[in-house]
């Protein structure tokens, strides 16, 4: 899983980034966990608001902080099936 934090550096931004790593452990998952600062990156995904989650190169949040329990749900669901496929039930 690879997961990325949009946004400018700011206190928002890095309370998302320490709230995703929180929920990646919690989970029991490993993710690759990239913050990324490039304002061109960033507009890249078509997001206006920051801070922005992008979980598998899709936006999942933007423009808030969501609650642990939230976060928790967002991060689990996009979780690839336990065959190793990737969860969506017709292409693995």
């Amino acid at each position: 899983m690879r997961i990325k934090i949009l946004g400018s550096g700011c206190t928002k931004c890095n309370l998302l980034e320490k709230a995703t790593r929180e929920s990646v452990q919690r989970l029991g998952l490993e993710a690759d966990i990239e913050h990324v600062t490039d304002f061109e990156q960033i507009m890249a995904f078509g997001v206006m608001t920051t801070p922005a989650l992008v979980i598998d190169e899709q936006v999942r949040l933007s423009g808030r902080i969501p609650s642990a329990d939230e976060l928790d749900r967002i991060i689990a669901s996009t979780k690839p099936a336990a065959s190793g496929g990737c969860g969506c039930g017709s292409c693995c």
